[in-house]
């Protein structure tokens, strides 16, 4: 059994016991279930459930597990012969989540 979430505009497959690193989700600090409601498809076996836009009663239960960010990028910008330089760093936050159970009602 899989399903397809949307989180943090992007769109993930997950399966039980997937770990997936996802945009930073903000949360309580003792709180670490995190329900994800916006599902878009759930696959059991030969039964395919899709939504419009989302399955309703489907939502896929996931633990956090830490909140980081990741590796540096160098954004470089310059323009020649106009003495046109700028450099800057970014370190993308995120969460890293393991997908306990996949629900469908």
């Amino acid at each position: 059994m899989y399903a397809v979430i949307k989180t943090g505009g992007k769109q993930y497959r997950v399966s039980e016991g997937d770990v997936i690193q996802v945009e930073k989700i903000t949360r309580d600090n003792g709180n670490d279930e995190i329900d994800i409601k916006e599902v878009l498809m759930v696959v059991d076996g030969d039964n395919v459930t899709c939504g419009n836009p989302y399955v309703e009663g489907a939502k896929v239960v996931a633990k956090a597990l830490e909140d980081g960010r990741s590796e540096k990028i160098i954004v470089f910008k310059y323009k020649r012969k106009k003495d046109y330089r700028r450099k800057q760093g970014h370190r993308q936050p995120f969460t890293k989540l393991e997908i306990s159970k996949i629900e469908l009602n």
